[in-house]
């Protein structure tokens, strides 16, 4: 499925397209797709709230598959090994940030689906050294919306400073906090989650949260962190006035309409927000073991790769039940 031009997703700027079986460069492995989960950051370089940056370009950056071919140069990985692909396409590998463990700030960072072709396909190809191992036993169409929801969430939840105990709030209830609660709730905090959709309010209380309202209300407990997971600063004001003194708020979001002016008595008191910025190779090692730790259960809804436009109409209007995947 191929964007020529970005446009309303309810004009279906994706084509179907057949185009030639990718090879692996040199360093690079091909993946033939099992299931690639889509998520609203598809949703946003298809319709350019994120500006292209090459054209045409195939989307999709939550690939679960194997290993069908290995370019020159490639260590550790062989043909029908299990694979996944994170939005992290590269990295320099050489600046202040790649040396000391925070290439998610990387300035020279590539992404799947947004630099190089996705995973709305058959086949992929990405740099051997990014692509993660997936364990044997669950569905490919399971483990996909691990591979960006669920380890962006968990990043911002460490981001936010989660730690046992910790009283947290999730604003937005869809495929991200949907693992991110598990997470929370493994370790033992009490969690509010704020969200308009009485759908997504039954199905947090039936994973376990204490408390569930509207943005604007206010949860019976303060908050020592919240993750807003909804692109609107409205949202990150309502998750601010809910912290307790000391409380983060981390924005998972890599497009926000705007922030609105805050009153500084919300922020005062060593509260602050965080903004979470892509994810590493480590956050996807550290968040797939305990995600198969605790386990964590994923809710999807199949497409078929022709119906991708479909997909990503039914993320804009919050009519997807947990992640939307994709699957050839």
């Amino acid at each position: 499925m191929v964007l020529t031009a970005p446009g309303s997703i309810h004009t279906e700027p994706l084509r179907l397209t057949t185009v030639p079986d990718p090879e692996p460069a040199r360093g690079e492995v091909l993946i033939r797709v099992g299931a690639c989960a889509a998520c609203r950051t598809d949703l946003q370089v298809c319709e350019g709230d994120l500006a292209p940056r090459v054209l045409p370009v195939i989307p999709g950056h939550q690939v679960a598959g194997r290993i069908e071919a290995v370019g020159a140069g490639v260590e550790g990985w062989r043909k029908g090994d299990r694979a996944g692909l994170t939005w992290l396409a590269g990295t320099c590998d050489t600046c202040a940030f790649c040396m000391s463990g925070r290439e998610n700030l990387c300035e020279g960072a590539t992404f799947t689906g947004w630099d190089r072709h996705g995973g709305f396909a058959e086949f992929v190809t990405a740099r051997a050294d990014v692509v993660v191992p997936l364990p044997e036993g669950p569905d490919d169409r399971l483990l996909a919306p691990l591979l960006c929801g669920g380890i962006i969430g968990y990043r911002a939840l460490r981001v936010a400073g989660i730690h046992p105990g910790a009283r947290v709030g999730l604003y937005g209830f869809g495929a991200s906090a949907l693992q991110a609660i598990q997470v929370a709730r493994h370790m033992g905090c009490p969690v509010a989650v704020a969200t308009r959709s009485e759908e997504e309010r039954q199905r947090a209380l039936a994973l376990g949260a204490e408390w569930v309202g509207d943005y604007d209300e206010t949860p019976p407990f303060a908050l020592d962190l919240a993750v807003t997971f909804a692109p609107s600063g409205t949202v990150v004001v309502h998750a601010l006035k809910a912290l307790a003194r000391g409380g983060t708020v981390a924005v998972n979001a890599i497009h926000l309409d705007r922030l609105p002016e805050i009153d500084y008595a919300d922020l005062w008191g060593e509260r602050s927000i965080r903004s979470v910025s892509n994810v590493t190779r480590q956050d996807a090692h550290d968040y797939l073991a305990l995600a198969a730790g605790i386990p964590v259960r994923t809710s999807v809804e199949e497409h078929p790769l022709a119906d991708a436009n479909r997909a990503l109409q039914r993320i804009a209007t919050g009519q997807v039940d947990g992640a939307a995947v994709i699957v050839p």
